[in-house]
């Protein structure tokens, strides 16, 4: 079976890069070549968004104008992320034939930049031309759960907040109540080892098989 693009999506405090972790060794327990590869990416242009996630002064300090510029900058670092010849998501697949699992792809844009149907529109054009994944992994959790996890985070980014978590997650319930590609909604409250479990179990069943 050619390796999969395997996405991970959800509020902060979800829960996203520790199942992508452990969704990662369990391919390589199944002797497979598997990598996380999240966005923002190592790219020049990934390094600048992690800066501005952490200080929201280095762009427009306006919210609308912030998240519209962000929404740009996520969408060029992701064509990086996708076809850069040196690790990119479809290089590593078709060439190096390993799966690569990814934090956060272009349904977070949509999420977190958007606050209205026009701020929707114009996010959905800048992205549209990117490929869905083989698998969305949605992870819901209430946000009063997430801010509790990410209460005692060292470096909180600039959209760990109460307002902007309730708006994500409203986005991100309107983004898969539509989406048509193959999709997995799961508990983010029940413990790892049985989301990981249930991850597992839907990819033997809905992919492997």
């Amino acid at each position: 079976m050619k390796p999969l693009f395997i996405v991970f999506e959800g509020i902060d405090g979800s829960g996203t890069s520790t199942q992508a972790t452990l969704l990662k060794d369990y391919f390589i327990e199944q002797g497979e070549r598997a990598i996380v590869s999240p966005e923002p990416s190592e790219g020049i242009i990934g390094k600048l968004l992690r800066q501005a996630l952490q200080n929201k002064t280095i762009l427009n300090q306006d919210g609308r104008e912030f998240d519209e510029q962000m929404a740009y900058l996520f969408a060029a670092d992701r064509h990086y992320h996708l076809y850069n010849h040196i690790d990119g998501v479809f290089k590593s697949i078709e060439q190096d034939k390993t799966y690569v699992i990814t934090p956060r792809y272009y349904f977070s844009s949509l999420a977190y930049n958007c606050n209205s149907q026009q701020e929707f529109e114009f996010v959905s054009n800048l992205n549209k031309r990117f490929p869905n994944p083989d698998l969305v992994i949605y992870i819901e959790l209430p946000v009063d759960v997430a801010l509790e996890r990410i209460r005692d985070r060292a470096i909180k980014d600039v959209y760990e907040n109460a307002n902007k978590l309730l708006q994500v997650k409203h986005n991100y319930q309107t983004i898969f109540n539509n989406y048509k590609g193959l999709l997995l909604k799961i508990d983010g409250t029940e413990t790892q080892k049985k989301i990981n479990q249930k991850i597992v179990d839907f990819i033997q069943e809905k992919i492997s098989n």
